[in-house]
């Protein structure tokens, strides 16, 4: 995998001396080893180095990313981890990309990324604990463009199981085509509407996904997942097969 895109020229704010200091006790040293553009809106990042070799990991996990001045961190849900090699794999949405500085810390991160640039990250950590009491159910992921990564970590070509994670989505189209080259092509994507009057198909989606031997991942936005734990809950499924984490909300930052 190679970037497809142009780096930007504008140096990006380097952390200070305490940071620095901290970020070398806690954090692990990782290249970028490829960068590649799967839409104007999504990058797939591959992370390398010493420091990323014979780390546990667990799908459903959280990695932070130290970026820009002092701590400030982002983070992200890794597709894989290969410990024998030191390598990771993130999807990033650049979801604010504004003009220049305006634009989110997260989206002028992976907008202006290169081949061998040095971070540090931070985990992996606890995020969503998917762990299996022994069911073997396979699990459903509810989320939105955030959540993509946590439905590729799950392995793509599960036959009819593929076909379950459900996304609301700002660009239909863009979602599928990036949804496709991650091997989650029949995964099925709802379009965003005023008042979230969408959510009323995911509802139903759901309630129907619940009849059959599956458990579910509730990400993304705040709001979205709590709407969605109560019409489960009301069907009457139980805690037990319904996994929640909120990934952002509007105004709030730090939510994970």
């Amino acid at each position: 995998m190679t970037s497809t895109f142009e780096p930007r020229t504008d140096a990006a704010p380097q952390p200070g001396r305490i940071a620095r200091t901290l970020q070398s006790w806690f954090m692990r040293p990782a290249r970028v080893a490829a960068v590649e553009t799967l839409s104007p809106h999504f990058r797939l990042i591959t992370l390398e180095g010493a420091a990323l070799k014979d780390v546990a990991w667990t799908i459903g996990q959280k990695l932070q990313v130290a970026m820009g001045t002092g701590m400030t961190a982002r983070t992200y849900t890794p597709i894989f981890w290969d410990a024998a090699a030191g390598r990771t794999q993130l999807l990033a949405y650049l979801h604010d990309l504004g003009t220049g500085r305006d634009a989110a810390p997260g989206s002028r991160w992976a907008a202006g990324l290169t081949v061998g640039a040095q971070y540090r990250v931070f985990g992996p950590r606890r995020s969503l604990d998917l762990s299996d009491p022994g069911s073997g159910w396979p699990v459903v992921v509810f989320g939105d463009e955030t959540a993509f990564a946590l439905a590729a970590s799950l392995g793509a070509g599960r036959g009819e199981d593929a076909a379950a994670h459900l996304f609301e989505v700002s660009d239909v189209a863009e979602a599928r085509l990036v949804l496709a080259r991650m091997g989650l092509g029949d995964a099925r994507v709802i379009g965003r509407q005023a008042g979230d009057i969408h959510l009323a198909v995911a509802e139903a989606e759901l309630t129907r996904l619940a009849a059959r031997r599956v458990r579910f991942a509730l990400t993304g936005k705040a709001s979205s997942i709590q709407r969605m734990s109560r019409a489960l809950k009301t069907i009457g499924v139980p805690a037990a097969r319904i996994r929640a984490k909120a990934y952002w909300a509007p105004g709030k930052t730090g939510l994970d």
